[in-house]
């Protein structure tokens, strides 16, 4: 029986306001707020908000039968938290049903897996943590920034305990090979792979409103009708995208929700489930290994990472940035890590590139490739200063690692210590309790023997005795 995993991306980058070369050491805030308010209030009520309607009522609808799975980006949930926070609301609501998972990824959204294992693996941790602290369950799949996969990436990634991971169906990859089947991680084969079915995907997110489309109108049922028309045997179709693709990439003119929400009786009028990647991972077995030597992503034709290292601007801030990686892991200062996720989104990097693309991107406030790159090294140069004056510059990192550590014990000494001092004084104010306790019952038990030494029975004779001497004084 065929099955859809149906996948959206959330993620939303925090605006970089202009920055001049003389704001350096003198500013230290790099953040458009008006932007980021506008920004994500406008995705949200055009996009994110009619399209988890859209899902909430499909579940509804269609009970367990039902299912999608999405990804949000660490700093995307904080900017959804601080200024759309009803979008956050909305996918507690859809995490209530049971048939929605969400997977992990980079807190950044950012390529530190590219370069950086060790602040890959710190910020993945990270995320997954936001996850479950925000709906209550771990994740167990990994979806990384853009889908980016490779042989070496996934071998990181099942080193930390996950069962599978997503990405992209690139013909370069598999060649005459299905992306409709359940792959693994050639180096380890622990890890099973989910890949995006290219074609399908962008059917909808990219081409569903253009009119000058072969393929346009397109409908639900013949949409459902494709998928059924694959072999038999070929049982996992894929479809990811970003959640903004409904709303922004398509307009909700194009009648976008109206398709969206027919696909599950459309797919259950042909015997075809939804699933989500966790259930696939656990029911299905690998067909086999996929080769990945080479980086590859879902971005542009060419699925690979030019569109944010392809020229020398960009792999000038990236090497810079990422020059001070374990600097930053190693110092763990809370403001200067908030900076450095914020700096680490890739939407900062693709700004600067220079190639052609069919996705029209939106550069914001830079006029130009250059003058993204001018205004974000000017940015960098601040932050790696601050970085650096954290701790003396001639101190290298292992050198400063070694002082963290240290500092680290020694405050779980003091902690140990506060601790015992906290205990023992709880234990001496019980004891004293005691002795005020005690201190008080000892007059009442010295009364009780003194009441019992004289009888009342030798009272009276004692009284007869002493009034008879008296009489006898008497004159007769």
């Amino acid at each position: 029986m065929k099955t859809i995993c149906l996948y959206f991306e959330i993620h939303q980058i925090t605006h970089l306001k202009r920055y001049r070369f003389f704001d350096i050491g003198t500013d230290h805030y790099y953040y458009d707020d008006y932007e980021n308010d506008r920004s994500i209030n406008d995705i949200a009520e055009r996009s994110y908000m009619p399209a988890l309607n859209a899902i909430q009522e499909m579940i509804e609808k269609n009970g367990k039968s039902f299912k999608v799975a999405f990804s949000l980006s660490g700093v995307g949930m904080e900017q959804l938290e601080l200024h759309a926070p009803q979008v956050m609301e909305k996918l507690q609501e859809l995490n209530n049903t049971g048939c929605v998972e969400f997977l992990a990824e980079p807190y950044s959204h950012g390529l530190a897996s590219l370069v950086n294992e060790a602040s890959f693996k710190d910020e993945v941790k990270r995320q997954c943590t936001k996850i479950k602290e925000c709906f209550g369950k771990e994740p167990t799949v990994l979806r990384n920034s853009s889908l980016i996969y490779s042989d070496e990436i996934g071998a990181q990634v099942a080193d930390m305990g996950f069962m599978g991971m997503l990405t992209e169906g690139a013909k370069h990859v598999l060649g005459w090979k299905s992306p409709h089947y359940v792959y693994h991680c050639a180096m380890n084969p622990k890890l099973k792979l989910l890949l995006r079915d290219v074609r399908l995907s962008d059917d909808i997110s990219l081409r569903f409103s253009n009119s000058d489309w072969e393929g346009y109108p397109l409908f639900a049922d013949n949409y459902m009708n494709q998928i059924a028309a694959f072999p038999e045997e070929e049982q996992v179709i894929n479809i990811f995208m970003e959640l903004s693709a409904l709303g922004i990439a398509q307009p909700l003119s194009s009648n976008i929700l109206e398709f969206l929400k027919a696909l599950p009786q459309c797919a259950k009028d042909r015997g075809i489930t939804f699933s989500t990647p966790t259930e696939i991972f656990q029911k299905m077995k690998s067909v086999g290994e996929i080769n990945v030597p080479d980086t590859l992503s879902w971005v542009d034709e060419e699925r690979d990472v030019s569109s944010w290292l392809g020229n020398p601007m960009q792999r000038e801030a990236f090497n810079k940035l990422y020059s001070v990686a374990d600097r930053v892991r190693i110092a763990n200062d809370p403001r200067i890590n908030q900076d450095w996720d914020y700096l680490q989104a890739s939407n900062n990097f693709r700004f600067m590139t220079t190639k052609p693309s069919n996705v029209g991107l939106d550069r914001g406030i830079y006029s130009s490739p250059f003058d993204a790159f001018t205004n974000y090294m000017n940015i960098l140069g601040d932050f790696i200063t601050r970085v650096n004056n954290l701790y003396p510059a001639e101190v290298d990192n292992e050198q400063l690692e070694s002082l963290l550590t240290t500092i680290t014990n020694q405050d779980e000494e003091i902690e140990m210590r506060d601790k015992e001092i906290t205990r023992l004084q709880a234990k001496i104010e019980k004891i004293e309790k005691e002795v005020v306790k005690l201190r008080g019952d000892k007059p009442a038990a010295a009364k009780k023997p003194a009441a019992k030494k004289a009888p009342a029975a030798k009272k009276p004779a004692a009284a007869k005795k002493t009034a008879a001497k008296k009489d006898e004084a008497k004159p007769e």
